[in-house]
C-alpha cells in the first residue's frame, strides 16, 4: 500500500529544547494507527507535524508523497481530515451543525457567500448520519453534548473525503456512553476498506477502537516502540513508557491497563523498542 506519511529522523526543538525526536516513522494508506504516551511525550508535536501545521527542526517529513518545507502547505491541507481542540475553537457560535460539516469543503469555518450544491449537502448529511447525529443537522453547534461535537468534528474532517484521518483525543471528556458509542462508530469506519488511513492521538489504551491495525508508543519525545497493535501494547512496553508497572489485557480486542501492585522507579531510562523497523533513537539530553 501507498505510504501516506513517512517520517525520517524527524525532531522538533523549541526554546532550545528537545521535544520530540529523533523519530522514524512510517504509515501506509490502509493502517488505522493509534499514538499513545504520558503527558508530555511529544504526541501533539507529532501530531501538528502530521497535519502539516509546523515544520520539523531536522530529518523530513513527507505527507501524502509531498515534503514539508518543498510544498505548499495550503493545497496539502485540503487533503488531510483533522479533528482537536483547535478546530472546535474556530467554529462560529451561531453555526449549525450542517454548515459546520458543509464548510469543510472549502477549508473554512463559519457559513459566509459560498455556493453548496445538493451533493455537497447530501454528502454532509450521509456523514451525520454515519456519526449517528443526522437530527441534530439543524441545530446550533453550541447546542450540543460534547460527545455530539467530537462526533460533528470528525464528520466535518471527513467531508472533503480526505486521505488521511487524524484525531486528537477523540475520546477524551466523555463519559462512558458517549465513548462507547463513539468507539464503535470508529471501529466501523476502521473496518471499512474505502476509509482514509486514520491516525488517533490518545492518552489511554481504553480509547482506543477494535480496528486499530498499529500503535507508536512515545516517551519523552522518542519512540519506545512501533508496529503492529498487539505487539506494541505490552505490559512492558507501557511500563517503560509510562514510568510505573503496568498490566495491559486485552478482551474482545479491546485493551486494559493497570498498575501493578510495584512501581517501577522514575530513574528507569526510556528504551526504544521496535516491533516492524530498527530505531536508532535514544534519549538526547539537552
Amino acid at each position: 500500500m501507498a505510504s501516506v506519511l513517512k517520517f525520517s529522523q524527524v525532531s522538533v526543538v523549541r526554546g532550545g529544547r528537545k521535544i520530540l525526536g529523533p523519530i522514524d516513522w512510517n504509515v501506509s494508506s490502509d493502517q488505522r494507527w493509534v499514538v499513545l504516551g504520558p503527558n508530555g511525550a511529544g504526541k501533539s508535536t507529532l501530531f501538528s507535524l502530521a497535519g502539516a501545521l509546523i515544520h520539523p527542526t531536522k530529518g523530513s517529513v513527507d505527507i501524502l508523497d509531498a515534503r514539508l518545507g518543498k510544498t505548499d502547505v495550503f493545497e496539502l491541507r485540503p487533503r488531510i481530515g483533522i479533528t482537536s481542540q483547535l478546530v472546535m475553537n474556530q467554529i462560529p457560535e451561531d453555526e449549525r451543525v450542517l454548515d459546520v460539516v458543509l464548510t469543510a469543503a472549502y477549508a473554512i469555518a463559519g457559513r459566509w457567500q459560498e455556493n453548496y450544491d445538493l451533493w455537497d449537502e447530501s454528502r454532509a448529511l450521509s456523514l451525520l448520519t454515519l456519526m449517528g447525529i443526522r437530527e441534530l443537522s439543524e441545530q446550533g453547534f453550541t447546542t450540543l453534548s460534547e460527545g455530539e461535537k467530537k462526533r460533528t468534528l470528525i464528520a466535518r474532517a471527513m467531508m472533503p473525503n480526505p486521505e488521511i484521518l487524524l484525531l486528537d483525543e477523540p475520546a477524551a471528556g466523555l463519559d462512558l456512553g458517549g465513548r462507547e458509542d463513539l468507539l464503535q462508530r470508529l471501529n466501523v469506519l476502521a473496518k471499512d476498506p474505502s476509509s482514509p488511513a486514520v491516525v488517533i492521538v490518545t492518552h489511554h489504551v481504553e480509547e482506543i477502537p477494535v480496528g486499530t491495525t498499529h500503535c507508536l508508543l512515545l516517551s519523552e519525545g522518542i519512540a519506545v516502540a512501533s508496529g503492529p497493535v498487539e505487539k506494541v501494547l505490552t505490559s512492558e512496553n507501557l511500563s517503560t513508557a509510562y514510568r510505573i508497572a503496568v498490566t495491559v489485557s486485552r478482551e474482545n480486542g479491546r485493551f486494559f491497563a493497570r498498575a501493578a501492585e510495584f512501581a517501577t522507579p522514575a530513574s528507569t531510562p526510556v528504551k526504544s523498542i521496535s516491533t516492524n523497523q530498527s530505531f536508532s533513537n535514544k534519549k538526547q539530553r539537552n
